[in-house]
């Protein structure tokens, strides 16, 4: 995206600069920072957050994925509907939420939330997949610590820090059908307490509709300094620009004759990004210090032809973040005790330029939290963890094309939450949570609305119960888990005479069970699984008992990993995904559904030296599939056939 002033960005890079230099000389000490395992409650930590799925970089690289998002579906069994632009940014299901999953989950890299306050999936795509050290899945309620619409759950992607001496990257190369090119350098440098990395990337397709046309470049880089044994501190860029071509929707006739075809070939669209971050960690005895200041721009263009007349539309967006925290931890004997507390201070504004919109919005919010969990009993484990949080939306919205009077609206939410595990027996731990969860309708949804007032928060009382058992040889965990939603915020097609609108739907829930694990089946050959069933219904109103749309009940994952270290690797996966109502069927009336699928991928690479061949291929089996239908038998958009691709890695 490009900045409106040269200008703009240099104030911003001297704030960061200031917030991390001011962090850094807050205090000095002498003892060491604890070694990173995983995140939780927002710090580094080496016990496993409560219920959650780690993906590690090995696991990533083995599945030779191309991108964070295909690992996160792929590798951490959760489903994916396609994009809608051509981008391999599929919008990701947590528990069931539909059409509004992208809403109902929080996605943060490197402790920066990335989800936006509008209609829009988190763009993945232009984080290098290389420097991903390890990707966390947290399912079911956590706004206690992430806020705004953290009701499915909490997908966070960590990138290396950047270790010892010297110089390393990877050069990449890939192409396929469908046209399709992947290049991709990174680099990383180490000297003294310095470090240093960049990414770069250029990826296009033409993929496998008409006028679905992709083309991405992106850039990203980061300077680190580690000061003694006490912190570290960094500053961090990214940029993406992007062109999508649109094909728009199918007829279910249309879908069974030519799959390919597409309806609008003049409609287009682009969106371009920018992201500056800062970060610190510090520690000062039993205290530890972090933050992150980050601000992001967007600019979105698109164009659409009704009937030989195009419709252009354009709006800039952006955002400002600074989320401060601190962690105490103290030991009393057997017992461990860590408290968290931090703000989250976030600003929003878009300004809109289009035919029929000048809908300029801002949102500004301000939270509070705190966490405290102890641990105790050794042989046993025990953990207990309690938390709270408070947070506070203020929001302007001026339209002059549409006649309505601005909006000055504040709203205020809580979320609490009660969580703990018990080690049972011998590689047997139970688990619970329970807690409440929110999301506050974004700006899209509140300008296209059923109601003179604007929409109410989404609640939700969330409650889970699990198991996990057995070693990294053989590892399982079942959940079973509750979602009772009030006024949940969605867009309901049988409003406004048949155009609809969004608006707070009946009492709804979400539940059912989730299941996942891991078998070692011989020395060099792993199988990983998973398994979710989702209830999502109304519970209450006209619709009471029948299901939401656009849920499937069954998404099955699993893949086969061949490892026989002799420089050669294999990887085999499949997902199957039950039937689903279309998007418009509130009733249960359509006399069809969307039909079940399964896709399988495939990868086998050989490594020689610095070198590693790889060919690939996606939906092996080229089953013609959808899942994205937002009315009965139309309202179509095809997911991809089959596609095979040859790569070329070097590693210095």
């Amino acid at each position: 995206m490009t900045f409106a002033a040269p200008a703009r960005r240099a104030p911003l890079v001297v704030a960061c600069a200031f917030a991390v230099s001011t962090f850094a000389t807050l205090a000095t000490a002498q003892e060491t920072l604890v070694p990173v395992v995983v995140t939780a409650a927002r710090f580094p930590a080496t016990a496993t957050p409560i219920g959650a799925t780690v993906i590690t970089a090995e696991q990533i690289r083995s599945a030779g994925v191309a991108d964070v998002n295909a690992a996160i579906r792929k590798i951490g069994g959760v489903f994916g509907r396609q994009s809608l632009d051509g981008s391999p940014d599929f919008s990701l299901d947590l528990r069931g939420f539909g059409t509004n999953s992208a809403q109902n989950v929080v996605v943060m890299v490197d402790g920066v939330r990335l989800n936006e306050n509008e209609l829009a999936s988190t763009v993945l795509s232009s984080i290098p997949v290389d420097t991903v050290e390890r990707i966390e899945i947290t399912r079911g309620g956590s706004s206690v610590l992430y806020g705004d619409g953290a009701t499915g759950g909490v997908i966070q992607i960590f990138t290396r820090r950047p270790q010892g001496g010297g110089t390393r990257g990877t050069l990449f190369v890939e192409g396929g059908r469908f046209d399709a090119l992947d290049l991709r350098a990174s680099i990383a440098h180490g000297a003294g307490p310095w470090s240093f990395d960049a990414a770069v990337a250029d990826r296009r397709t033409d993929n496998y509709r008409d006028n679905n046309k992709y083309e991405q470049t992106s850039f990203s880089g980061g300077v680190q300094y580690a000061y003694g044994a006490n912190g570290r501190a960094g500053l961090r860029f990214e940029s993406s620009r992007s062109d999508s071509r649109l094909p728009g929707s199918l007829t279910e006739a249309q879908f069974q004759s030519i799959p390919t075809q597409s309806n609008t070939p003049d409609d287009f669209g682009s969106l371009d990004t920018d992201r500056v971050s800062a970060f610190v960690e510090h520690r000062i005895g039993a205290i530890e210090l972090a933050a992150e200041l980050s601000h992001r721009e967007r600019d979105v263009g698109s164009t659409y032809v009704f009937s030989g007349f195009p419709s252009a539309s354009r709006y800039q967006s952006d955002q400002t973040q600074f989320s401060p925290r601190l962690r105490h931890t103290a030991t009393l004997g057997d017992k461990r005790n860590e408290f968290v507390t931090g703000i989250d201070l976030t600003r929003w504004d878009r300004q809109v330029t289009s035919s029929f919109s000048a809908g300029d919005a801002k949102q500004e919010s301000k939270a509070i939290y705190v966490r405290d969990e102890l641990t105790w009993n050794a042989p046993h484990n025990a953990r207990l963890a309690v938390g709270a949080r408070h947070e506070r939306f203020d929001k302007e919205y001026a339209d002059p094309l549409a006649f309505v009077d601005p909006e000055d609206t504040a709203q205020s939410v809580n979320a609490f939450t009660v969580e703990g595990s018990f080690d049972v027996a011998r590689e047997v731990t139970v688990f619970a949570k329970a807690g409440r969860s929110y999301r506050i309708a974004n700006i899209d949804e509140n300008s296209y609305r059923a109601t003179t007032d604007v929409l109410a928060p989404q609640t939700s009382r969330d409650l889970e119960l699990g198991v996990a058992f057995g070693n990294d040889a053989r590892k399982a965990t079942a959940r079973v888990f509750r979602h009772r939603l009030t006024n949940e915020i969605f867009f309901d097609p049988t409003l406004a005479g048949g155009f609809g609108s969004n608006t707070n739907l009946d009492p709804t829930r979400r539940q059912g069970v989730e299941v996942e694990g891991n078998a070692l089946l011989a020395n060099n050959l792993r199988l990983t699984g998973a398994w979710q069933y989702v209830q999502s219904e109304f519970r209450d109103g006209p619709n009471a008992g029948r299901e939401m749309v656009l849920v499937p009940k069954h998404v099955v994952t699993t893949r086969l990993a061949w490892t026989p270290g002799t420089g050669q690797t294999a990887d085999v996966g499949a997902q199957w995904v039950a039937s689903q109502r279309f998007g418009d069927d509130f009733a249960n009336s359509c006399s069809a559904r969307v039909p079940s699928y399964t896709t399988v991928d495939a990868r086998y690479a050989h490594r020689f030296g610095p070198w590693e061949a790889s060919v690939s291929g996606l939906n092996l089996l080229d089953r013609q599939h959808y899942s994205y239908a937002f009315s009965c038998r139309a309202g179509i958009y095809p997911s991809d056939g089959r596609q095979l691709k040859v790569s070329l890695r070097y590693d210095f």
